[in-house]
Protein backbone atom coordinates (compact mmCIF):
# COMPACT_ATOMS: atom_id res chain seq x y z
CA UNK A 1 0.00 0.00 0.00
CA UNK A 2 2.83 2.37 0.87
CA UNK A 3 4.51 1.60 -2.48
CA UNK A 4 1.30 2.53 -4.31
CA UNK A 5 1.11 5.78 -2.35
CA UNK A 6 4.69 6.67 -3.31
CA UNK A 7 3.96 5.83 -6.94
CA UNK A 8 0.91 8.06 -6.86
CA UNK A 9 2.90 10.93 -5.33
CA UNK A 10 5.80 10.65 -7.81
CA UNK A 11 3.81 11.79 -10.87
CA UNK A 12 2.45 14.72 -8.85
CA UNK A 13 6.01 15.85 -8.04
CA UNK A 14 6.99 15.40 -11.67
CA UNK A 15 4.02 17.47 -12.78
CA UNK A 16 4.91 20.41 -10.51
CA UNK A 17 7.73 21.81 -12.71
CA UNK A 18 5.49 21.53 -15.74
CA UNK A 19 2.91 23.69 -13.99
CA UNK A 20 5.55 26.37 -13.30
CA UNK A 21 6.68 26.21 -16.90
CA UNK A 22 3.09 26.57 -18.05
CA UNK A 23 2.69 29.65 -15.78
CA UNK A 24 5.83 31.23 -17.25
CA UNK A 25 4.60 30.52 -20.77
CA UNK A 26 1.24 32.08 -19.92
CA UNK A 27 2.98 35.17 -18.50
CA UNK A 28 5.10 35.50 -21.64
CA UNK A 29 2.04 35.10 -23.79
CA UNK A 30 0.19 37.82 -21.85
CA UNK A 31 3.17 40.19 -22.19
CA UNK A 32 3.28 39.52 -25.92
CA UNK A 33 -0.45 40.09 -26.11
CA UNK A 34 -0.04 43.43 -24.28
CA UNK A 35 2.71 44.49 -26.69
CA UNK A 36 0.59 43.44 -29.64
CA UNK A 37 -2.36 45.38 -28.26
CA UNK A 38 -0.17 48.47 -27.83
CA UNK A 39 1.10 48.12 -31.40
CA UNK A 40 -2.45 47.72 -32.64
CA UNK A 41 -3.51 50.84 -30.73
CA UNK A 42 -0.61 52.78 -32.25
CA UNK A 43 -1.55 51.53 -35.70
CA UNK A 44 -5.14 52.60 -35.08
CA UNK A 45 -3.91 56.05 -34.08
CA UNK A 46 -1.88 56.31 -37.28
CA UNK A 47 -5.14 56.13 -39.18
CA UNK A 48 -5.95 55.32 -42.77
CA UNK A 49 -3.02 57.35 -44.12
CA UNK A 50 -0.53 54.83 -42.71
CA UNK A 51 2.03 57.49 -41.71
CA UNK A 52 3.43 57.36 -38.18
CA UNK A 53 3.86 60.86 -36.78
CA UNK A 54 5.43 62.26 -33.64
CA UNK A 55 2.12 62.92 -31.93
CA UNK A 56 1.23 59.22 -32.28
CA UNK A 57 4.12 58.20 -30.02
CA UNK A 58 3.40 57.38 -26.39
CA UNK A 59 5.75 56.24 -23.63
CA UNK A 60 5.56 52.55 -22.73
CA UNK A 61 3.29 51.73 -19.77
CA UNK A 62 5.23 52.17 -16.53
CA UNK A 63 8.10 54.05 -18.20
CA UNK A 64 7.04 57.40 -16.78
CA UNK A 65 6.61 57.65 -13.03
CA UNK A 66 5.61 60.66 -11.01
CA UNK A 67 8.21 62.34 -8.81
CA UNK A 68 7.81 61.56 -5.11
CA UNK A 69 7.03 64.70 -3.12
CA UNK A 70 8.70 63.96 0.18
CA UNK A 71 7.49 65.24 3.52
CA UNK A 72 3.83 65.44 2.50
CA UNK A 73 2.28 62.74 4.66
CA UNK A 74 3.35 59.28 5.75
CA UNK A 75 2.90 57.83 2.26
CA UNK A 76 5.54 60.15 0.80
CA UNK A 77 8.47 59.63 3.17
CA UNK A 78 6.78 61.86 5.71
CA UNK A 79 8.29 63.04 8.99
CA UNK A 80 12.05 62.83 8.34
CA UNK A 81 11.61 62.69 4.54
CA UNK A 82 14.48 60.30 3.91
CA UNK A 83 17.05 62.42 5.76
CA UNK A 84 17.31 60.37 8.92
CA UNK A 85 17.19 61.95 12.36
CA UNK A 86 18.97 65.06 13.57
CA UNK A 87 22.39 66.27 12.57
CA UNK A 88 23.57 68.81 10.04
CA UNK A 89 22.32 66.83 7.04
CA UNK A 90 18.80 66.62 8.46
CA UNK A 91 18.47 70.40 8.72
CA UNK A 92 17.14 72.75 6.09
CA UNK A 93 20.37 73.35 4.21
CA UNK A 94 24.07 72.60 4.58
CA UNK A 95 26.25 75.60 3.62
CA UNK A 96 28.15 75.15 0.35
CA UNK A 97 31.37 76.12 2.10
CA UNK A 98 31.00 73.38 4.73
CA UNK A 99 33.67 70.72 4.19
CA UNK A 100 32.60 68.21 6.80
CA UNK A 101 34.54 69.74 9.68
CA UNK A 102 37.97 69.87 8.04
CA UNK A 103 39.77 73.20 7.78
CA UNK A 104 37.90 75.12 5.05
CA UNK A 105 39.68 76.29 1.92
CA UNK A 106 39.43 79.99 2.70
CA UNK A 107 41.25 79.38 5.98
CA UNK A 108 43.87 77.05 4.48
CA UNK A 109 45.01 79.58 1.88
CA UNK A 110 47.49 82.32 2.87
CA UNK A 111 46.31 85.88 3.28
CA UNK A 112 46.92 88.04 0.23
CA UNK A 113 48.48 91.26 1.36
CA UNK A 114 48.48 94.57 -0.43
CA UNK A 115 45.92 96.83 -2.02
CA UNK A 116 44.09 96.86 -5.34
CA UNK A 117 42.65 100.20 -6.34
CA UNK A 118 38.98 99.72 -7.30
CA UNK A 119 38.99 103.14 -9.03
CA UNK A 120 41.97 102.53 -11.33
CA UNK A 121 41.70 103.55 -14.98
CA UNK A 122 41.74 100.67 -17.45
CA UNK A 123 43.22 101.79 -20.77
CA UNK A 124 42.83 100.26 -24.20
CA UNK A 125 46.32 99.77 -25.57
CA UNK A 126 47.59 100.71 -29.04
CA UNK A 127 51.25 100.16 -29.92
CA UNK A 128 53.36 102.20 -32.34
CA UNK A 129 53.63 99.35 -34.87
CA UNK A 130 49.82 99.28 -35.09
CA UNK A 131 49.72 103.06 -35.64
CA UNK A 132 52.37 102.75 -38.38
CA UNK A 133 50.22 100.15 -40.15
CA UNK A 134 47.03 102.21 -39.80
CA UNK A 135 48.65 105.53 -40.85
CA UNK A 136 51.43 104.70 -43.37
CA UNK A 137 51.47 108.30 -44.69
CA UNK A 138 51.37 109.91 -41.23
CA UNK A 139 48.80 112.49 -40.22
CA UNK A 140 46.50 113.20 -37.31
CA UNK A 141 45.42 110.42 -34.95
CA UNK A 142 42.43 110.77 -32.61
CA UNK A 143 40.39 108.35 -30.55
CA UNK A 144 37.48 108.76 -32.98
CA UNK A 145 39.75 107.81 -35.91
CA UNK A 146 40.96 104.71 -34.07
CA UNK A 147 37.36 103.68 -33.30
CA UNK A 148 36.39 104.17 -36.95
CA UNK A 149 39.32 101.98 -38.06
CA UNK A 150 38.37 99.28 -35.54
CA UNK A 151 41.58 99.55 -33.50
CA UNK A 152 39.76 100.33 -30.22
CA UNK A 153 36.26 100.36 -28.79
CA UNK A 154 34.47 103.59 -28.09
CA UNK A 155 33.74 104.69 -24.54
CA UNK A 156 37.09 103.62 -23.02
CA UNK A 157 40.31 105.65 -22.64
CA UNK A 158 43.21 104.89 -24.99
CA UNK A 159 46.93 104.66 -24.21
CA UNK A 160 49.77 104.51 -26.75
CA UNK A 161 52.66 102.19 -25.89
CA UNK A 162 56.14 102.07 -27.43
CA UNK A 163 56.32 98.58 -28.97
CA UNK A 164 57.52 98.81 -32.57
CA UNK A 165 58.91 101.74 -34.56
CA UNK A 166 57.29 104.75 -36.21
CA UNK A 167 58.93 106.37 -39.26
CA UNK A 168 56.30 108.98 -40.23
CA UNK A 169 55.20 112.14 -38.46
CA UNK A 170 52.06 111.52 -36.43
CA UNK A 171 50.09 114.09 -34.47
CA UNK A 172 48.45 111.95 -31.82
CA UNK A 173 45.71 113.06 -29.42
CA UNK A 174 44.73 110.27 -27.04
CA UNK A 175 44.32 109.87 -23.27
CA UNK A 176 47.78 108.64 -22.22
CA UNK A 177 51.26 107.70 -23.52
CA UNK A 178 54.17 105.69 -22.24
CA UNK A 179 57.51 107.51 -21.98
CA UNK A 180 59.12 105.40 -24.73
CA UNK A 181 56.17 106.03 -27.06
CA UNK A 182 56.47 109.80 -26.57
CA UNK A 183 60.20 109.74 -27.32
CA UNK A 184 59.77 107.70 -30.53
CA UNK A 185 56.87 109.85 -31.81
CA UNK A 186 58.77 113.10 -31.24
CA UNK A 187 61.98 111.64 -32.74
CA UNK A 188 60.05 110.77 -35.93
CA UNK A 189 58.92 114.40 -36.26
CA UNK A 190 55.47 113.97 -34.75
CA UNK A 191 53.81 115.42 -31.66
CA UNK A 192 51.63 114.25 -28.80
CA UNK A 193 48.60 115.94 -27.30
CA UNK A 194 46.82 114.94 -24.12
CA UNK A 195 43.17 114.35 -24.98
Amino acid sequence: MSENTEDAQAPAKARAPRAKKADATAAGTSAAATATAAATAAAAQVGAGGTLKVHHLRPAPGAKTAKTRVGRGEASKGKTAGRGTKGSKARYQVPESFEGGQMPLHMRLPKLRGFKNPFRTEYQVVNLDKLSALYPAGGSVTVEDLVAKGAVRKGQPVKVLGTGEVTVALTIAVDAYSASAKDKIVAAGGSVEQD
